[in-house]
């Protein structure tokens, strides 16, 4: 079996290691025996989303999403079939932003790709601290990091998580990114996927599915010191003692 992943302007979008969760889907097929063949496409390539089993849409700044969003109209049909398709999608924080309507920064909107119905809006303070979710899709926790300033309305989609420990989409509606189709969005860099294996395997086996059929599974693996550092945040950040030490310095 092999699978092909498509990283999207790796040149423009690998805000905060983005390019790890790359190394992430690649070890994880790897170890099971499975080919992985990974393809960026620069600036200005032309795609072929038909070859492709996996799509990575990193994060950048507002000026690099600015670049990257023409190339993204040109592609905007493609992506948009592909993702109807059951094609699987990570799209991290700038990414995200662009699957929806428009990002509408300080000086300008930028028009995204339509893909997901949701809007996001510049505002001056920006929402940084680790962040920790609870997810239905998965029996342990999503845990990472944020750093934005876009605040999104994700309207009638399905959330990623639910905030347990965080900001999230707009930092009040208690909710964090969004799941449609085989499509994860989300604001969690980390590289999220190290930190998450669970995640990774779940977006593996949707793409394995879509290419060979209900029957492929992954075989499982230990995890032991991933599922350890997942542990040891989530403990960390949903003891309430912390919690009321770091509120009480954010007032001060």
């Amino acid at each position: 079996m092999k699978l092909t992943i498509g990283h999207l302007y790796p040149d423009l979008l690998n805000l905060y290691g983005d390019r790890g969760n790359i190394q992430c889907f690649r070890k994880r097929l790897e170890w099971r025996g499975i080919e992985a063949e990974v393809i960026p496409f620069l600036s200005g390539d032309e795609i072929d989303f038909t070859k492709l089993d996996i799509v990575l849409l990193g994060g950048g700044s507002d000026r690099e999403q600015e670049l990257v969003c023409g190339f993204l109209q040109d592609i905007k049909d493609d992506f948009k079939n592909y993702v109807e398709d059951g094609g699987v999608v990570l799209a991290v924080c700038g990414g995200y932003q662009l699957l929806g309507k428009y990002y509408k920064t300080d000086k300008k909107t930028i028009e995204g790709l339509g893909v997901l119905n949701i809007t996001t809006d510049w505002e001056p303070e920006r929402l940084i601290r680790d962040i920790v979710l609870e997810s239905p899709l998965f029996d342990r926790p999503v845990v990472g990091f944020e750093n934005h300033g876009g605040r999104t309305e994700i309207g009638e989609h399905e959330p990623f998580g639910k905030v347990t420990y965080g900001f999230g989409n707009t930092g009040k509606s208690g909710y964090e990114g969004v799941v449609y189709k085989n499509v994860i969005a989300t604001y969690l860099h980390g590289p999220l996927l190290p930190k998450n294996p669970h995640v990774c395997d779940y977006l593996l086996e949707r793409a394995l599915k879509r290419k060979y059929g209900e029957d492929a599974v992954l075989t499982l693996l230990t995890d032991e010191m991933e599922q350890k550092a997942n542990d040891y945040i989530v403990e960390r950040y949903n003891d309430k003692k912390y919690v009321l030490k770091e509120t009480i310095k954010r007032h001060t």
